[in-house]
């Protein structure tokens, strides 16, 4: 297009690695090839039926008109007796937001805050999109890499040297996406200890994959841990993940009643509200039977289990057992440097995952992308056959490899 400059803000911004991988699996699936697409973070479950009736409910009684800009009372009500039944965390309708899906709630309350030279913290790895819509609302990330020693856990010393009197905010998530890593009561609690002595510190809790654990892992939330930090901690989560809701587009926050207000102020200029639809749903996923999220987890496990096995009998590959979500984080340090049978050397995890896409079919998307590198990272919410024949090929692409 003749004339057309991007902004400086986007020009920062790269597309999401994830989104793109998953596009790309989709195109060589549409020319005919065989490929096994682990790249999307999404539940292969359907949206269970209470909740679809509830939304189709919502449509014949004509709820289909603008809402308030940050979401129905009645959702909103939802939302804390969620936050004082799971969480033990008491909030008022004045400090609950709702928005179109997680990534909004994050993307508000970066833009609600932000200023030129503000730094937000960023444990890596990370979720693809943090530091991207730090740079969007003109901050600037601070990575924090966390080892695979510490199961890719930040650590209370880690975060106390990353702080500066520019830091704004910590991005916390737990479960891990990418990872799977949670952390438990007691670690949380050590982090919170170190930010009590920096008041100007704010944390946003990505809580996203709260019901998504497995082993009898007992979930906590920063100001669950720490409740002296409940004035500065925006608690976020939705209906994505744990109910299969990820086209729904709702996601929710509580936190203090300024920055609620703030963050409908942005979306009164930007998205207006969420779907009228999609708010109704969520009623009924939050006040509805939780019975069903014991039977997919259990699914989720077997399948965690799975693959976790079968990856570390690939050779070159080492993979940990992750608490929660449905990601796996191997490592692909022990195939960097070697060749495929075409003559291509494995460089780095982006070259792995791009060649293990090309000889076998199986979608990956590379460590790189989440801040953390030689790593790659599967989703195993996909069908239990699809998963062994996946593994099953990276198990042959890596036997194929020689030095």
């Amino acid at each position: 297009m003749s004339g057309f400059s991007q902004s400086e803000a986007l020009a920062r911004v790269t597309p999401s690695p994830t989104l793109a991988v998953t596009q790309r699996a989709r195109e060589l699936k549409a020319a005919g090839r065989d490929i096994i697409s682990l790249g999307a973070g999404e539940p292969d479950f359907d949206t269970p039926q209470h909740i679809k009736d509830a939304a189709k409910e919502a449509i014949d009684l004509g709820k289909t008109k603008y809402t308030a800009v940050d979401g129905i009372n009645e959702l909103k009500t939802a939302i804390i007796a969620k936050f004082k039944r799971d969480n033990d965390l008491s909030f008022e309708p004045n400090q609950i937001t709702v928005a179109p899906g997680g990534k909004a709630v994050i993307y508000n309350a970066l833009v609600a805050t932000l200023n030129p030279g503000d730094e937000v913290i960023i444990p890596a790895p990370y979720w693809v999109s943090y530091p991207d819509m730090t740079y969007l609302a003109g901050g600037t990330p601070v990575i924090v890499k966390a080892s695979a020693e510490n199961n890719f856990k930040l650590t209370p010393e880690a975060l106390e040297k990353a702080i500066t009197d520019k830091t704004r905010w910590l991005i916390f998530n737990s479960p891990s996406n990418p990872t799977g890593a949670a952390y438990t009561r007691d670690e949380i609690k050590a982090l919170t200890d170190v930010l009590l002595r920096y008041p100007d510190v704010w944390i946003m809790s990505d809580d996203m994959y709260e019901h998504i654990v497995y082993d009898g892992f007992a979930f906590a939330t920063p100001a669950q841990a720490e409740p002296k930090l409940a004035d500065r901690t925006l608690t976020i989560n939705g209906a994505s993940k744990a109910y299969a809701m990820t086209g729904w587009r709702i996601g929710y926050a509580g936190g203090p009643a300024p920055l609620a207000k703030a963050m409908a102020k942005v979306m009164s200029q930007s998205t207006s509200n969420p779907c009228s639809i999609s708010q109704w749903a969520s009623v009924a996923a939050l006040d509805g039977d939780h019975g069903f999220l014991a039977e997919r987890n259990a699914v989720f496990k077997e399948r965690r289990d799975l693959v976790v096995k079968m990856l570390n009998e690939a050779d070159g590959i080492t993979c940990s057992t992750p608490e929660g979500a449905f990601y796996v984080y191997p490592s692909c340090e022990g195939v960097i440097g070697k060749k495929t049978k075409a003559g291509a050397i494995i460089e780095n995890d982006e070259a792995f995952s791009k060649e293990l896409l090309d000889a076998e079919g199986v979608a990956v998307v590379f460590g790189a992308a989440f801040g953390l590198s030689p790593f790659f990272r599967i989703s195993y919410a996909a069908a239990t056959e699809e998963l062994e024949d996946a593994c099953q090929r990276i198990q042959r692409f890596c036997a194929s490899l020689s030095d």
